[in-house]
C-alpha cells in the first residue's frame, strides 16, 4: 500500500515526518536550470543511437516543469519517494539492505546482498541543450542484477536511452544494461564480460562501453567495446582506474598519471589523455563530482587541495585548500563557483581560480562529520543541498547570496541513501 504526506518548513516538519523512520539523513538537492545557456547542446551521437528522441516511453506523461524529488532508501532497504513539487511523500516498496546507491537522475542502483537492485523513481527530464522536456510514470522496484562483491555503477545523463555499466569486483563480471529496456520496466543485459577480479568499471558512451583491464589484480589499461560486447580494438593504459562520471562534453575516467576523456563524434569513439601539470606531486582524483552535465568537475587531492578538470579545455588546475575539506564539487557556473565542505563542518564558497573562500557557513554538519559521515553535498545553478545525518537537519543554501541558508528542514529519522530524481 502507498501511503503520502507531506512535508513541511522547518517548525512543523517533525510533526509530519513521523513514518519516516531511517538511519541517516535526507540529502535535498534540485536539478540545474534545464536550459541553462551556458550549456553546448550535447552531441547525440555520444548518447546512443535514441538520442535524438524526446525520452517518451510507454505510459508516461509529459509535464510542464521538471518532477522533481527525492527518492530515498533506508538501512534496511524501505524506499520512500519526497514530491518536491507538492511535497507528498510516498512509500514505494523494499530492496535488501543497501550498502551502496548510484544515481542517474532517475533510477537508483542499490547494492545488496543479491547484487544491484534497481528503483525506477518513475520521474525524468529530457536534456536536449537548448531545452528540456519533462515526464513523470508510475515508480517501480527491478532487479536484482546478480554479481559477486563490491559493484561500481556508471551511467550517462540519459536515462531512457543507452546503457548503464555495472562491474562486480569479485567475479570481475562487466554488466552492460540496456536503459532503454529498464525504462520499459525490464531488466536486459547488452553483454556480461568475465574478466579476472579486480577493482574495475564499465563507462558507456553513446554506442560503446569503457571496461577496465587489470594486470596482477590492479587495473592497467581500458579497453572499448561495441554496446553488443564486441571488441573494437582500441585500448589505452590507465593504471589504478578510479572515479569515473559522464560530463557534456564526454566520459571521464580517473587514472594515476590523469584522466581518460571517452567522446563519440559522428558515431566515432575517440580516447583522449589528459595528463596532470608536469611536476605535480599532489594525490591523484579518484572520485568525481559537479553539478549534473557541466563540462567542469572536481576532486579531493587527498589533502593537498582541490583537483578541477575541465572537459572543453582538457585542462587540470589544483585549487589550495584553504582548510580541511572532506567533500567538493564543481558548480561550473559563470563566477566559476566551487562549493566544499569542510572538516569541521562548514560550507565554503570557493573561487574558482585561485580557491580563496568567497564566503561560508557556520558549522552545520560538525557532529555529522566527528561520527564518521560525510554529508551529501549537492549543486545546482542557484542552491546547494547540504545534509547532516546526525544533526538530522537538511540545508538549502544560497551559494551567490553570502552563503545564505534558505531554508532549513529538521527530519525525523532520516533515509541512509538518497537521490535527487526527477533531474
Amino acid at each position: 500500500m502507498t501511503t503520502s504526506h507531506r512535508w513541511a518548513g522547518r517548525t512543523s516538519l517533525r510533526s509530519r515526518l513521523l513514518r519516516l523512520t531511517a538511519a541517516g539523513a535526507i540529502s535535498l538537492t534540485l536539478a540545474a536550470c534545464a536550459g541553462d545557456p551556458a550549456a553546448v547542446p550535447p552531441d547525440t551521437s555520444n548518447q546512443g543511437p535514441a538520442a535524438g528522441g524526446q525520452g517518451v516511453v510507454a505510459d508516461a506523461a509529459e509535464t510542464a516543469e521538471p518532477p522533481l524529488g527525492l527518492t530515498t532508501i533506508d538501512a534496511a532497504g524501505t524506499v520512500t519517494h519526497l514530491d518536491l513539487l507538492d511535497e507528498s511523500v510516498s512509500d514505494l516498496g523494499t530492496v535488501g539492505a543497501p550498502t551502496a546507491v548510484t544515481t542517474d537522475g532517475r533510477y537508483l542502483f542499490a547494492q545488496t546482498k543479491a547484487g544491484i537492485e534497481i528503483v525506477d523513481s518513475g520521474a525524468w527530464t529530457w536534456d536536449h541543450g537548448d531545452h528540456s522536456h519533462y515526464y513523470r510514470s508510475d515508480p517501480r522496484l527491478l532487479g536484482p542484477l546478480e554479481g559477486d562483491g563490491p559493484a561500481v555503477v556508471a551511467t550517462t545523463n540519459l536515462s531512457s536511452t543507452g546503457g548503464t555499466g555495472v562491474f562486480f569486483a569479485d567475479s570481475g563480471d562487466a554488466v552492460l544494461l540496456d536503459t532503454e529496456a529498464l525504462s520499459e520496466g525490464e531488466l536486459v543485459e547488452r553483454f556480461r564480460l568475465h574478466t579476472s577480479p579486480h577493482n574495475g568499471m564499465v563507462v558507456p558512451i553513446g554506442s560503446f562501453a569503457l571496461v577496465t583491464r587489470a594486470e596482477n589484480g590492479a587495473t592497467a589499461s581500458v579497453a572499448a567495446y561495441t554496446s553488443d560486447g564486441e571488441p573494437t580494438g582500441l585500448e589505452e593504459p590507465c593504471v589504478d582506474a578510479a572515479g569515473t562520471i559522464a560530463t557534456r562534453v564526454g566520459a571521464v575516467i580517473g587514472c594515476r598519471d590523469g584522466a581518460l576523456l571517452a567522446t563519440v563524434q559522428q558515431r566515432e569513439l575517440t580516447l583522449e589523455r589528459i595528463p596532470y601539470p608536469a611536476g605535480t606531486t599532489a594525490a591523484a582524483a579518484t572520485a568525481f563530482t559537479n553539478r549534473e552535465g557541466r563540462p567542469a568537475v572536481a576532486s579531493l587531492a587527498d589533502t593537498d587541495g582541490v583537483w578541477l578538470l575541465d572537459t572543453r579545455e582538457r585542462s587540470w588546475t589544483l585549487l589550495p585548500a584553504p582548510a580541511p575539506l572532506v567533500g567538493v564539487t564543481a558548480v561550473d557556473d559563470d563566477d566559476e563557483h566551487v562549493l566544499a565542505l569542510a572538516a569541521d563542518g562548514r560550507m565554503l564558497v570557493l573561487n574558482g581560480e585561485d580557491g580563496a573562500i568567497l564566503a561560508e557557513t557556520a558549522p552545520l554538519v560538525a557532529d555529522s562529520i566527528a561520527a564518521g559521515h560525510v554529508p551529501a553535498l549537492i549543486a545546482d545553478q542557484q542552491r546547494a543541498y547540504l545534509s547532516g545525518p546526525v544533526e538530522r537537519r537538511l540545508y538549502e543554501i544560497d551559494f551567490v547570496d553570502n552563503a545564505r541558508i534558505a531554508r532549513a528542514f529538521d527530519t525525523v529519522g532520516s533515509p541512509t541513501f538518497t537521490a535527487e530524481t526527477g533531474r
